[in-house]
Formats: C-alpha cells, sequence, structure tokens
C-alpha cells in the first residue's frame, strides 16, 4: 500500500467515526449540486477540530480529487492554515478545480489573506476571469470579505458588474456581494440598482438579501423596495 493510499483511508475512516447520520440527511438537501452517497455527514465544528490534528497533510492535500464532501471540506481547512501566502495560493489554485459545491468553495478564508491584500485584488481578478462557476465564485466571496472596508474602491462594484454567467451559484454571489456592499457602502452600490446596471434576476436578489440584512438601514430598505424590476426572460 503506498503511503498517499495509507493517508487516505486513515482519514476516511476517521471521518465516518465523526459521522453524524440526521445531520448527513439534513445537509445533502442542501447541497443539490453533489450527491447524498458522497456526504459522510460530519459537522463542520468537528471537522475544523480534526483538520488541527491531521498528520500528512500535505500528502493528503496532493491526493486530488478526494471522493467525499467531507475531504473536500478538509482540504479547505487545512489550507487555512497555511502562512505562507504564495504558498496557499498555490494550494487554493489546485483545489478550486476540484470543488464542485457552493459550501466548501465559500469556507476558505485563509487569515494570511489579511496581510497581502495589494497581492490578493490581483488574484482576485484572475479567479473571477476563470471559467469554472466555483473559481469565479471564489474570487468574488474573497473580494466581498477582504475589500468592502477600509479597502474600499467603487472600481471593484464594476468588476463584479462586469461578470456575465449563466450559473445559479455566480449570479447567486454577485447579489450577495452587492446586498453586503449595499451594507457596508451604500452610496457607492445604490446607483448599481437605480442604474439598472445588473441583469434582472440579480437585480431583484440582492434587494432581497439587503432587506433581509440587518445591517441595511430602514429607511434604506423602503427605497431599495422601490426599484424591483419586473421579469424579462433572462436566464432564469
Amino acid at each position: 500500500m503506498s503511503k498517499k493510499t495509507e493517508v487516505r483511508e486513515k482519514i476516511q475512516k476517521d471521518l465516518f467515526a465523526l459521522a453524524d447520520p440526521g445531520y448527513r440527511d439534513f445537509h445533502a438537501k442542501l447541497m443539490p449540486t453533489i450527491s447524498k452517497e458522497t456526504i459522510i455527514g460530519v459537522r463542520t465544528p468537528a471537522l475544523r477540530n480534526y483538520a488541527k490534528h491531521v498528520e500528512d497533510a500535505e500528502i493528503f492535500l496532493s491526493d486530488l480529487p478526494h471522493a467525499y464532501y467531507e475531504e473536500n471540506n478538509l482540504h479547505g481547512f487545512l489550507i487555512e492554515r497555511e502562512k505562507n501566502f504564495d504558498t496557499c495560493i498555490s494550494k487554493i489554485d489546485a483545489f478550486l478545480p476540484y470543488v464542485d459545491n457552493w459550501a466548501t468553495c465559500d469556507l476558505m478564508s485563509p487569515k494570511v489573506f489579511r496581510k497581502n491584500r495589494t497581492e490578493l485584488l490581483e488574484h482576485c481578478k484572475r479567479w473571477m476571469a476563470e471559467k469554472e462557476t466555483y473559481t469565479i465564485r471564489f474570487g468574488m466571496e474573497t473580494l466581498m470579505t477582504h475589500f468592502l472596508d477600509e479597502d474600499f474602491k467603487p472600481e471593484y462594484l464594476d468588476m463584479v458588474a462586469s461578470v456575465h454567467s449563466r450559473e445559479y451559484y455566480v449570479n447567486m454571489m454577485i447579489a450577495w456581494f452587492f446586498a453586503t456592499a449595499l451594507a457596508k457602502q451604500y452610496e457607492a452600490t445604490l446607483p448599481f440598482l437605480e442604474e439598472q446596471k445588473l441583469e434582472v434576476w440579480t437585480h431583484n436578489k440582492t434587494i432581497q438579501k439587503a432587506i433581509e440584512s440587518y445591517r441595511v438601514k430602514e429607511e434604506q430598505k423602503e427605497y431599495l423596495r422601490t426599484l424591483k424590476r419586473k421579469k424579462d426572460g433572462t436566464w432564469q
């Protein structure tokens, strides 16, 4: 048995030992893009804690693709622990083509990103220009997480608005990005709705998510309700 196979089988055995069948059934309903048979049912806190104790992590990270959803999430948690920025980016680039669901995509938020914002911005642009659904989504999610506060520039809104896709999980992230931007940079973001720069579905989903947010003021929500658009036969 090779070392890679040995590491894989040990980790899979450990993950099944942590499984919660009831949670598996519940979580499978949230993951329509993947087969239920690939979901073990490990709760996120238990999986994150397990990531702290994985031996031979580098061997596991090199063993792609993984068979199970939790293996992919574990992979993401292990990447988060990488302290060297360039190495972290390399590991993310190697992994993103294998990401097949929104949850695995969205859980990766390495702390090392916070200390390398200039370089990170260029990688966000690169990821958003790719073709794979979850690579694009990861680029936008990273931009949303790190560049809507003190490092914000209006051009970041244009970057996301310029992404055009028929993929649900890309368009949902665009809506999430703009709803978050309304909460954090309302005056700069509002014209994108007033001037109808987003596709109809994404425009309306942005408003819906902003109205549901506790971070958006009530008077702002009232005005946003007046900006809803009628469907016009776009991608949905």
